[in-house]
């Protein structure tokens, strides 16, 4: 069945069906996806075991985090859904909580971590802040993504006993409608492994059948019990690869840990994670001798999938990261990718893209290729003009021959354009396929909104502006 959605629908439509307790606390970008689990509730929807979910919303973040942890030890499938600084508050508690083997599953719109200033838009500073903690990490692109990777993210937790992060781009694709293939329940029932399940229940702290959680260790033992955990995340990659392959089987799609797209004999590649993939597939489209990887799985990171799928003739890679790391040598995606493929004769160099959801264009991915066909050039930004420390790359017109209509709706927060834009996609999206990307101001109630529409007879995936 189609449908059009937005991505924090997408996404918690799955949660609420893999879930039984959801502990919550709002912030933005990620507030609907909490509000949807309450709203299926009410209306009494079932999950897949034929309950309802209860929801509990706490004081904040931390205290969501809580009791996450606490539901988890009693046995019970647990989500939450936060971003930006609601997520760091959670540090605390995802630390504990990966390291008992615990299946929980957050659902994060990525946004940026207020620094110089708070911006309520999307960046990867989040979710890389908490690459650390042990949780496994699930990176989705598209509204779709975030439907179908959910999916694996829940089933690959309760198989590898292990919690996961799944995120998608905070408002990018957070807020982005787009018209979407859903999974059907009956299907999603046949991929969970009930055995685990029950090896889940049977760990619960219970009275009647002691167990022994939090202790306190010396060093004569405690480096031994970490790296005995080792095995734990060394069979996650398998496990999701497994899983996408069955989401494939009824999706028709190819999801895998990391995704190539383009020339198999090509010379020059980016890798990158989030929305901006689906930017940077349709440039390569139109150029020859270039590829793509789109990373799903970012932790574990595996070293093997990622060299599986590099073609031999590749000699340049440009990684791009969603964030800036202050005083690092490198972002995080960057120096994974470099750590990935040291001692091979490939060169790499990093950038920088999209901070606070700046518009990334398909002109801005060209500059990227244009650079890897000539002098090399390592901690570069795209989409903004760096006149202070010149580390932008020189900018190209490219332009894509869209086969879609643009439409571009101006009006103020609260005046309801918004909402009368969605209506429009939903009524046209009962023939065609719709994409509606709306920006807002910070001011939300009295700020300008922008509505970008695209309308067409084929599936939409351009995640930038209208121009």
């Amino acid at each position: 069945m189609k449908k059009v959605l937005d991505g924090n629908s997408a996404a918690s439509l799955i949660a609420y069906k893999f879930s039984e307790l959801a502990s919550i606390y709002p912030i933005t970008p990620s507030s609907p996806m909490a509000d949807n689990l309450d709203k299926y509730n009410s209306l009494g929807d079932k999950n897949l075991f034929g309950n309802g979910v209860k929801v509990i919303e706490m004081q904040s973040e931390a205290g969501a985090a809580g009791t996450m942890h606490g539901s988890l030890l009693s046995g019970t499938l647990t989500s939450t859904f936060t971003a930006s600084q609601g997520l760091l508050l959670m540090i605390p508690n995802m630390y504990k909580i990966a390291g008992e083997g615990l299946p929980g599953v957050m659902h994060v719109a990525a946004r940026t971590i207020a620094t110089h200033a708070l911006s309520i838009f999307g960046d990867h500073s989040d979710i890389y802040a908490v690459r650390q903690t042990g949780w496994c990490m699930l990176a989705s692109s598209s509204v779709q993504q975030a439907h179908d990777l959910a999916a694996v993210t829940h089933l690959s937790a309760i198989k590898g006993s292990l919690p996961f992060v799944h995120f998608f781009d905070g408002f990018r694709t957070s807020h982005e409608y787009n018209k979407i293939n859903l999974l059907n329940d009956e299907d999603l029932k046949s991929l969970i492994d009930y055995d685990a399940v029950n090896k889940f229940r049977s760990r619960a702290l219970n009275i009647n059948d002691p167990k022994i959680y939090g202790t306190a260790e010396n060093g004569d033992v405690y480096f031994q019990s970490v790296e005995a955990r080792n095995n734990d995340y060394s069979v996650i990659p398998d496990i999701v690869n497994n899983y996408m392959s069955e989401i494939n089987k009824l999706q028709g799609t190819d999801y895998k840990p990391f995704n190539y797209y383009g020339d198999q004999n090509a010379t020059n590649i980016i890798i990158a994670m989030g929305s901006v993939c689906s930017t940077i597939k349709s440039v390569v489209e139109k150029l020859t001798g270039v590829g793509m990887i789109e990373v799903h799985l970012y932790r574990p990171f595996s070293k093997e999938y990622l060299i599986n799928v590099i073609p031999e003739s590749v000699k340049n890679i440009a990684v791009l990261n969603m964030t800036k790391e202050m005083g690092s040598i490198g972002e995080p995606l960057y120096l994974d990718v470099v750590a990935a493929l040291n001692g091979r004769d490939i060169n790499i160099v990093g950038g920088r893209y999209g901070l606070s959801s700046k518009n990334v264009t398909p002109s801005d991915i060209y500059s990227v290729y244009k650079m890897l066909e000539g002098e090399l050039r390592n901690n570069f930004t795209i989409g903004i003009e760096d006149d202070v420390t010149n580390l932008s790359l020189e900018k190209y017109e490219f332009k894509l021959d869209d086969n879609h209509q643009e439409i571009v709706i101006y009006g103020y927060g609260s005046d309801g354009m918004v909402g009368a834009s969605k209506d429009l996609l939903n009524v046209i999206g009962t023939d065609k396929y719709v994409q509606g990307y709306f920006s807002y101001d910070s001011k939300k109630s009295g700020g300008v909104t922008v509505s970008n529409l695209r309308f067409s007879d084929e599936v939409i995936d351009a995640p930038y502006f209208c121009t």
